[in-house]
């Protein structure tokens, strides 16, 4: 398939993909799961599996873009054969499922960029209260209407004018950003504790396999690996372009994040917090809810150094959010546009269908958090399967075949040895097998009604939807395939 618009050069496509993996997950999740699970401790892990994890699928995904030339469903087909394309379908369901949801937590974090100014953020007296107003109001259908309407419109302008430019502008802001705030967070008084706790491991804890499992678990859902993302605006890459070079500095870039947002918050909570910092760090709340949208701005409020300075440090944080969530957003609209233009509608029709689905299908979690939560827990956990679906499709191409002729073929610059097919064939479907593994026996050890699908977060609603999807896809396979191929 010809490929009539392409990133204008490698760093404009590592800068769009960078936008993909740097998420809310890097700044408000990773802080949590960082606290929960040993500090310092839990650092080295999740370095580890950032190299047999993270990075060999973001390569991989590189790779199955730039050869296909199509999205997940087409790309799964020419690679794994036409019988397995439902697992492709499968990868877009998932991501289609999270964009819908996530634009409504991406209009959450620009609602509270403008409360700063508008609604006096800074000046509130409870913000358990000020947040349960807000999301129990008409407010958040309308932010997440803003939030797929800026993702659809960028995404409507095309690679070049739209996804590549806005990602120049966003992300290296982004950054900035990030780099200010982590140079104000540890000149606070204090600061110096929770580096030190961020970054001192306890080798002890490197025994508890708990923490190895959580390290994994956020490599695998805050980088985007596996997700089809990348896969997706790999599409539009150069025919001469490193995919190894691209895939290291994409996952070791997004984990800078992470570590960035992490002095941040880390050093800000130590320093302002009079109570059980860990407690306060830890907290999740409501859809994960409870340090962002509570706890950090009571911190804010409290920052040395007047209010014109806090009002300041705030807004940055909650831009930054902003920013991080938008880019992510616009690569779900992506893919799943790119998706019907594989089944042969024009971009500009796709977009329209893709935003009008996007608000009418996020609209539940707009109105009720418990629906949010319910399908955060489905779709978040169906990812380990998409990460799965993609090493599968790489081993029934041929790992060694992949390797040679796509990975280390036209535009390689660095070679990848025999390591990348160990890991691909035995690493990664066995890292995904013990993460849906671990996942089911915690449901069935923490949950007595673990097989009630009306549950909000329980294995048997997760397995119900899978199950709908995935027999809903098998039997429509052949239908998808042909028109797939009538198209290309």
């Amino acid at each position: 398939m010809s490929i009539k618009e392409t990133f204008t050069s490698r760093w404009a496509l590592i800068i769009s993909v960078i936008g993909i993996a740097v998420g809310t997950g890097n700044i408000w999740r990773f802080s949590r799961i960082v606290a929960q699970n040993g500090g310092g401790s839990f650092l080295i892990p999740w370095i580890i599996f950032l190299i047999i994890w993270s990075v060999p699928l973001i390569i991989a995904e590189f790779a199955i873009g730039k050869y296909a030339r199509q999205g997940p469903i087409g790309a799964v087909a020419k690679m794994a054969g036409e019988k397995f394309a439902w697992m492709g379908g499968f990868i877009v369901v998932v991501a289609t499922a999270i964009m819908f949801y996530y634009s409504v937590v991406t209009g959450w974090c620009i609602k509270y960029f403008f409360a700063v100014f508008f609604d006096g953020l800074l000046k509130v007296n409870d913000y358990p209260k000020f947040w349960s107003d807000f999301s129990s109001s008409i407010q958040p259908v309308l932010f997440h209407a803003i939030a797929i309407f800026i993702s659809a419109f960028v995404v409507y302008r095309g690679i070049v004018k739209g996804i590549e430019k806005a990602s120049k502008v966003l992300v290296p802001s982004l950054l900035l950003i990030l780099i200010l705030l982590a140079i104000r967070a540890v000149t606070l008084p204090n600061a110096l504790q929770g580096i030190e706790y961020f970054f001192k491991p306890n080798f002890e804890l490197l025994l508890n396999h708990k923490i190895w499992i959580q390290a994994l678990t956020q490599n695998a859902w805050d980088t985007g690996a596996g997700w089809g993302l990348i896969l997706t605006y790999a599409i539009y890459s150069k025919k001469k372009e490193d995919m190894a070079l691209n895939g290291a500095l994409i996952g070791f870039g997004n984990n800078s994040v992470s570590l960035l947002a992490g002095i941040t918050i880390f050093s800000t909570v130590f320093a302002l917090t009079t109570g059980d910092a860990f407690q306060q760090i830890t907290t999740s709340g409501p859809a994960n809810t409870g340090l962002t949208f509570i706890y950090l701005p009571e911190l804010f409020k409290h920052m040395p150094g007047g209010y014109i300075v806090r009002v300041i440090f705030t807004a940055l944080f909650f831009i930054a959010l902003s920013f991080a969530a938008l880019t992510s957003l616009i690569s779900m609209v992506e893919l799943t546009t790119r998706s019907l233009i594989d089944f042969g509608l024009p971009r500009t029709k796709s977009i329209f269908i893709v935003a009008s689905a996007g608000f009418l299908l996020g609209l539940p979690s707009s109105y009720n958090l418990n629906f949010l939560v319910n399908q955060d827990w489905v779709w978040g956990v169906a990812l380990i399967l998409s990460g799965g679906f993609l090493a599968f499709t790489i081993i029934k191409f041929g790992v060694n075949r992949f390797r040679t002729e796509i990975i280390n073929g036209e535009g390689c610059d660095y070679h990848i040895g025999k390591w990348f097919n160990y890991l691909m064939m035995i690493f990664i479907p066995f890292q995904a097998a013990i993460l849906l593994l671990w996942w089911i026996v915690s449901s069935f050890s923490w949950e007595t009604e673990w097989w009630n699908p009306l549950k909000i977060e329980s294995a048997g609603t997760a397995i119900l939807q899978w199950m709908i999807v995935l027999t809903l896809l098998i039997i429509f396979n052949k239908k998808i395939v042909s028109k797939i191929k009538e198209d290309a």
